[in-house]
């Protein structure tokens, strides 16, 4: 019995560590890597509708790329809110729109996401050289969008980088592995401190003493 209870208090201990350092190695993935968010606004239908709730990946802005999907906040625009918007252009880059066609460094740019096929939405022709440093951010339902296009005249209605406080992830896969993680660490926990507390109850019982031997009576 004792020699049960001390095998269940080990591998109690090694379960509920292990559950530990998983759920906490996790959950700390997680709570530094990535952050969700409600979708309000219908500037990105289709690809996102109000409502919808949306994994954001922190990332700073050296790392965005061109047709990326990210979260950025400009104080002095849309009222201090962060906001979501497609990268266009980044710097160096010449994004012109004709009133027909969009191109970036001439080359026309397929957008297969936009809203019922608008590349303009009502807008009109922009040139626009994008700035060292800078994005030119435009929404996916462009008839219902407040983006760049409408800040021409300052710094040609571009955005800095350093705005960027995350990118939009088109597979959530990874923050819901980490999250089945942090479910998955709990359990061990849970389970290796019910195997420590039965293991700890068994080597504290003592084997009842043998009962004593009858003699006749002579």
């Amino acid at each position: 019995m004792r020699h049960a209870g001390r095998g269940l208090l080990i591998t109690g201990t090694v379960l509920a560590v292990l559950g530990i350092v998983l759920a906490a190695g996790a959950f700390w993935t997680v709570r530094s890597d990535y952050t969700m968010v409600t979708f309000s606004g219908g500037s990105m239908e289709p690809t996102y509708a109000p409502g919808d709730r949306i994994f954001i990946a922190r990332a700073s802005g050296a790392k965005v790329r061109r047709g990326d999907v990210v979260l950025f906040g400009v104080p002095e625009r849309f009222e201090g809110k962060p906001v979501v918007k497609r990268v266009i252009g980044l710097g160096g880059d010449h994004v012109v729109f004709d009133g027909t066609r969009l191109t970036v460094d001439d080359a026309p740019l397929k957008e297969p996401y936009l809203k019922d096929g608008e590349v303009d939405g009502g807008h009109g022709p922009y040139d626009v050289k994008v700035p060292a440093g800078q994005m030119f951010l435009l929404g996916d339902h462009r008839a219902n969008s407040y983006d760049s296009r409408y800040f021409a005249s300052g710094d040609p209605g571009t955005v800095p980088v350093t705005a960027v406080r995350g990118r939009v992830l088109d597979d959530a896969t990874a923050p819901v592995v980490l999250g089945l993680g942090v479910l998955l660490g709990v359990v061990l926990a849970l389970a290796g401190a019910v195997c420590t507390l039965v293991g700890g109850l068994k080597r504290r019982r003592r084997p009842a003493p043998p009962a004593p031997i009858a003699h006749p009576v002579a």
